[in-house]
């Protein structure tokens, strides 16, 4: 165990990682949600920034129908299943999200029961000027979302938007609707410069969204996004077809 956590000590800082209060995570309002700096080991951060996959190595996801009307969610966006080609550092990475510290992490901070069985998914989403992430709360087999950012001060400005921002309104709304900006206040804002990233767990009112990018054209918002899925009928059913939690073909 110390080999591994000797190797694994190269991505994550433990000593932060450690260091996360859980009850604060889950006392959150207006659902639990967190801010962290320095997940990653500086090390880590910079080799993975420098070997992201490039912008044409994602597919464009433009005008794809939501339900409940909601605006699409306009993209570029790679679907990491076993066997896609990656650079080193990026392979590495994503063993250690299949590691058992990163599960005690999950587990600690979603106060999971320990036989509760729960499986990855993983995409990088780039988005460009005009882009954004309309109000919405993630389907329900979606436990939460750890979200990565990849900029750094030189090459995004926070005038230009891109943060993941806390949503609550003064009404409780449908998780199946179609709500505005306008119909929440923003009670929280990601950070997505630097070694950060933001986590959230899924309620029936977890609203959250972005605001459509004003950044230079030649410029992109750039997440990695962990999905930790429960393992429930449609999971169980898309894994017999040979698809991922997210309905995405494990052999495309």
């Amino acid at each position: 165990m110390d080999c591994v956590v000797s190797k694994n000590a190269k991505y994550l800082d433990l000593a932060n990682i450690e260091a996360i209060d859980a009850a604060a995570f889950q006392n959150a309002n207006p659902f639990p949600w967190m801010n962290i700096n320095g997940f990653l080991t500086e090390e880590a951060f910079d080799s993975l920034y420098q070997t992201l996959p490039l912008p044409c190595q994602l597919k464009p996801e433009v005008g794809k129908k939501r339900d409940y009307g909601q605006q699409s969610h306009d993209r570029l966006t790679l679907q990491y299943r076993p066997g896609l080609e990656l650079s080193p550092q990026w392979q590495k990475f994503i063993d250690i999200l299949h590691s058992n510290e990163y599960d005690h992490f999950l587990r600690k901070l979603f106060a999971l029961e320990s036989n509760e069985e729960t499986v990855l998914t993983m995409h990088w989403h780039y988005a460009s000027k005009g882009c954004s992430v309309s109000p919405h709360v993630d389907a329900k087999r979606k436990l939460g979302s750890h979200i990565f950012y990849f900029h750094k001060d030189s090459d995004w400005n926070d005038d230009w938007g891109g943060q993941t921002l806390v949503l609550k309104s003064d009404k409780r709304l449908p998780v199946h609707s179609a709500p505005y900006f306008s119909d929440f206040k923003i009670c929280a804002a990601s950070t997505i410069k630097g070694n950060h990233s933001f986590i959230f767990q899924r309620t029936e009112q977890s609203w959250h969204g972005v605001h459509p990018l004003t950044c230079p054209a030649d410029q992109f918002r750039k997440v990695f996004i962990v999905v930790v899925n429960r393992v429930n009928l449609q999971v169980k059913w898309r894994r017999l077809r040979g698809k991922d939690p997210d309905g995405q073909p494990l052999n495309a």
